[in-house]
């Protein structure tokens, strides 16, 4: 493999997609208990998901990368604009690529979901897809980026949890049904909890430059009484959804990654150092993805 082909992959940030996928894993999986799964449905929603974050992570390392934000105070792994291995005039073509491929594979989807039936819907999901095309690249890009006025939050709740799980539910079933709702705010909640995780970790260097997150506003502490406030809230959501929609003990088996959680909430509480936080960011990503693996097994056994 080049060098070239590294860098990219490296400016792709892999580590990121399993998280964004997990709502995706769920919303197939009650979609395929309440007999509404199509494979082809599913294959096109992972693919669009993972485009959309790609397109999010080049878009951050682009907004971050100009504004200066992404600097030498900064913790965590080096990105590619900020190390100079990629110039900013080759991210904005790569990320112009990006949305040509998330527009392609958001209309494959669509068409696979609805076919030629079904035209409100379809264009609802039309829209929907160039809405979290808009949400990817303004989350740092622009002079009105909302991920620099602490909006983020908000954004990713909605993407990562009711539109990821609520929307992808809908693509399968053409139907909304109750079941939904607690998985998908649960999933929400832990994906906001791995964004405040980073902008805890760096709360030091995006205050210094002008990077108003949440954190930066109600300062550290306090960010960190937020953090296991939106993980507390989750998992209190999932054990309710476990016990209202039991119908077998292996339901019950995304239990198991409440120990990662509540190892991961006392090791915060432990810390008051921005810096150590950054290791616990991959582990917080991945138990969250490893919860909604469990609660699809769990559904499908």
């Amino acid at each position: 493999m080049s060098n070239n082909i590294k860098i990219w992959i490296s400016a792709f940030r892999l580590r990121t997609l399993p998280l964004s996928i997990s709502g995706i894993i769920i919303a197939g999986s009650l979609a395929h208990y309440n007999g509404f799964f199509d494979w082809l449905v599913f294959a096109f929603a992972i693919l669009t998901t993972l485009s959309l974050q790609v397109l999010s992570n080049l878009a951050n390392d682009y907004g971050d990368g100009v504004k200066g934000t992404d600097n030498m105070d900064r913790i965590g792994p080096e990105r590619a604009l900020q190390s100079g291995n990629i110039t900013s005039e080759n991210m904005f073509e790569a990320i112009k690529v990006n949305i040509l491929i998330s527009i392609g594979l958001s209309f494959f989807l669509i068409l696979a979901a609805f076919g030629r039936n079904h035209f409100w819907l379809a264009l609802l999901f039309f829209s929907l897809g160039l809405l979290s095309i808009y949400a990817a690249i303004k989350y740092t890009i622009g002079n009105n980026a909302y991920g620099y006025r602490g909006l983020g939050d908000l954004f990713v709740f909605i993407f990562f949890g009711l539109v990821s799980v609520i929307g992808g539910y809908i693509l399968f079933s053409r139907q909304l049904d109750h079941i939904v709702y607690l998985p998908a705010c649960t999933i929400g909640l832990l994906s906001v909890a791995v964004l405040n995780l980073n902008n805890l970790r760096d709360v030091n260097s995006d205050r210094k430059a002008n990077k108003n997150t949440l954190v930066v506003k109600m300062g550290f502490e306090k960010g960190k009484v937020y953090h296991y406030f939106l993980i507390g809230t989750a998992i209190l959501l999932s054990i309710l959804f476990g016990i209202f929609y039991y119908t077998s003990i292996y339901n019950l088996i995304f239990f198991l990654a409440y120990i990662p959680l509540i190892k991961h909430l006392v090791f915060v509480y432990k810390n008051s150092e921005p810096s150590l936080l950054d290791s616990e960011l991959k582990k917080l990503a991945l138990t969250t993805f490893v919860l909604s693996i469990l609660l699809a097994i769990g559904h499908l056994l």
